[in-house]
C-alpha cells in the first residue's frame, strides 16, 4: 500500500468548490486547507505507484484545480528495499578485487551478481 500527500492550488474564490470535490470524490481524503491562499492538502492511497499516479491525474484534472503535486509519499515496498540495502555489504566484493578486469564486467543494475 502506498500513501501520498498532495498539495492542491486553486483560486481562493474556488476553494469551497475544490474542497467539496475532494471530500466527495472518493479519490482522496481532505485534511487541511488555507482558503485565503487557495491551498488544500489531501492524501491518496493506492496498491501501487500506478494507482497513485492515476488518482493524482484525476485530481489535477478536477474543476478549478490550477495545479496538484505530490509532496510526500510512503511506499511499503520502499521500506523493504531500504532494509535490504542496509543489511547488504557496504562495498560489493567485486569492486574491491584486483583480479577483476573492469572491461569484463557487464553492468545490468547489480554488481553483486556479475561474477
Amino acid at each position: 500500500m502506498n500513501i501520498s500527500s498532495i498539495v492542491i492550488q486553486c483560486h481562493p474564490g474556488n476553494y469551497d468548490d475544490v474542497k467539496k470535490w475532494c471530500e466527495e470524490s472518493g479519490i482522496c481524503e481532505y485534511h487541511f486547507g488555507d482558503k485565503e491562499q487557495g491551498k488544500i492538502i489531501v492524501t491518496i492511497e493506492g496498491a501501487d505507484v500506478n494507482e497513485e499516479v492515476a488518482k493524482l491525474m484525476k485530481i489535477q484534472s478536477a474543476p478549478y484545480v490550477i495545479v496538484a503535486d505530490m509532496a510526500m509519499t510512503y511506499q511499503e515496498d520502499l521500506d523493504a528495499a531500504i532494509k535490504e540495502l542496509e543489511s547488504a555489504e557496504e562495498v560489493p566484493d567485486l569492486l574491491t578485487r584486483e583480479d577483476v578486469d573492469p572491461d569484463t564486467v557487464v553492468y545490468h543494475g547489480d554488481l553483486k551478481k556479475k561474477l
